[in-house]
């Protein structure tokens, strides 16, 4: 069975197939991931970008790449791969039962805590060079 309905060779194409919400929220995202993480790399991995340092930090994944035949969820989920260990008193990411990731789905820019999102993106950080030292 099919996962995903599409195939993507870039990043460039993965942007050119979103449809203009989508791509908005993508681009605002891309760029607070890049302020907060200037020597990050981004790779697709499952059709959507990650982001890394030593290991995947953190990914943007819009609705419209499906995982599956069918949409799950609306707008623009962008995911912590340790969100397990991010500080979230609040619960504002969503880990759904999940042991690891953590998320939250945003439907516009409006709708984005850039201030808390920071906070986790820089503690992301920290915990992506503390895992890298534990396995040195």
């Amino acid at each position: 069975m099919k996962m995903q309905n599409v195939k993507f060779q870039s990043v460039a194409e993965f942007l050119a197939f979103l449809p203009p919400d989508e791509l908005e929220v993508v681009e605002f995202l891309r760029q607070l991931i890049y302020d907060c993480i200037p020597d990050v790399s981004e790779k697709l991995a499952y059709n959507v970008p990650y982001f890394k340092r030593h290991k995947n930090i953190c990914f943007i994944w819009p609705a419209s790449v499906l995982w599956g035949k069918q949409k799950t969820y609306e707008g623009v989920r962008m995911g912590f791969t340790s969100g397990h260990l991010l500080t979230d008193e609040t619960g504002y990411l969503n880990m759904d039962g999940r042991k690891f990731v953590g998320w939250r789905d945003f439907t516009s820019i409006e709708a984005i805590d850039v201030e808390l999102l920071q906070a986790f993106i820089y503690e992301a950080v920290v915990i992506d060079e503390e895992l890298t030292r534990k396995r040195k």
